[in-house]
């Protein structure tokens, strides 16, 4: 069996990585082409580029590799056609892999599978519609997505989200944290804001007020930042004018293996968190942490995306769990008096949060077979 299997960014090549240790569990000879990152690339794949050529954001970022971008798609798709795989699985970074998978489908009828839903449940949900001329099967990692695939013409499994197998920081270990970084912390808070250096620039400053809002409530509260590693820098000198205690995690200072052990120990010992959107709040459910979302953009993309959302949150705990338990402040609402009143709030009663954190990870896939065996067995199934 031969698998042809794309991923342009470091959160593919994880799904990659788990995927292809699935399928060579279900199918002990299949053989592995493509493109991917480290994780992969220790699962037997040579990859034909380097992953980080695809890794890229924003059109500041886009325009000056343009070129090289699309010789790259018609490489990638000229390769998958000459190899003749059994199946082409691209994995997210659906401006590199749809553009593939168009091509692959011009000139040959290879069964292309999709790794990761397009958000279409939010917004631009023609998406779909679009991506089904040159998808075949998708796999989902949020449980309300397969409707919306099939109802756009393809097959779609719910294969389960991979934080549910992440680990995570045991009591001993967050108490172990708050013993050394902040002993006396009443309440110890986690700062989240963002890991794009556009994200940490527009929330920092409302964070801070925020946090000192906060702070003046509770004059011992002591907050902590785990910074990403691309904005390190950025947080830090945020973070150096700070009028309250504040301890940044920085990864560039510390050993891989041991920062991720402090960032899980700062999510488990944490009484409250205040982050930007994202998939962050699944991390925070994991950890079981309570928390409050807060997130804003430039004037004009508030604009156009707020009247494309086809949802009244953005806060994928509340959407999967079908709750609207965590308080999110999105857009004009992203203001400090109202983050810092829910925070508050929060704190008074973090037990209202408890039912749809455990809710969202049971629907994820907790306790039930890992995401990349599930995602294997159902590529092997549709076959």
């Amino acid at each position: 069996m031969k698998v042809f299997v794309i991923a342009g960014e470091v959160s593919g090549d994880a799904l990659g990585a788990a995927l292809m240790h699935g399928l060579r569990h279900e199918a002990p000879d299949v053989q592995f082409d493509g493109i991917g990152g480290a994780q992969m690339q220790a699962k037997g794949l040579q990859s034909r580029f380097d992953m980080s050529e695809l890794s890229l954001m924003g059109i500041a970022e886009i325009l000056p590799k343009y070129f090289h971008l699309k010789r790259r798609i018609t490489e990638t798709a000229a390769a998958v056609v000459e190899a003749k795989p059994d199946v082409l699985i691209t994995i997210d970074s659906p401006d590199f892999c749809l553009r593939v998978a168009k091509l692959v489908k011009d000139q040959s009828d290879v069964r292309c599978v999709h790794y990761v839903a397009p958000s279409v449940w939010a917004w631009r949900e023609g998406r779909a519609a679009k991506m089904a001329k040159v998808i075949d099967h998708v796999l989902a990692l949020l449980p309300f997505e397969p409707p919306l695939m099939e109802a756009a013409g393809m097959a779609c499994d719910f294969v389960g989200h991979p934080i549910t197998t992440q680990p995570q920081a045991s009591a001993a270990e967050a108490a172990s944290f708050r013993a050394q970084i902040a002993p006396d912390a009443a309440p110890l808070i986690l700062a989240l804001p963002g890991s794009r250096r556009g994200e940490v620039t527009r929330l920092a400053p409302i964070f801070e007020q925020s946090l000192k809002q906060i702070c003046a409530s509770h004059p011992n509260a002591h907050v902590v930042l785990p910074a990403a590693a691309p904005v390190a820098e950025l947080v830090k000198a945020h973070v150096a004018t700070w009028p309250f205690r504040v301890s940044v995690l920085d990864p560039t200072d510390m050993d891989p293996d041991v920062y991720a052990t402090q960032k899980r120990a700062a999510f488990r010992a944490a009484d409250v968190a205040l982050a930007a959107s994202g998939t962050v709040s699944l991390e925070l459910a994991a950890a079981n942490t309570p928390m409050v979302i807060a997130y804003d953009m430039n004037w004009l993309s508030r604009q156009i995306i707020g009247r494309m959302l086809k949802v009244d949150t953005v806060t994928l705990v509340n959407l999967v769990s079908d709750t609207r338990a965590v308080p999110e402040f999105i857009g004009a609402r992203c203001q400090p008096e109202l983050i810092a009143k829910g925070v508050l709030e929060v704190l008074e009663q973090p037990e209202d949060q408890q039912d749809a954190m455990t809710q969202t990870m049971d629907l994820l896939g907790r306790g039930g077979d890992a995401p990349g065996s599930r995602a294997a067995k159902a590529v092997l199934a549709r076959l």
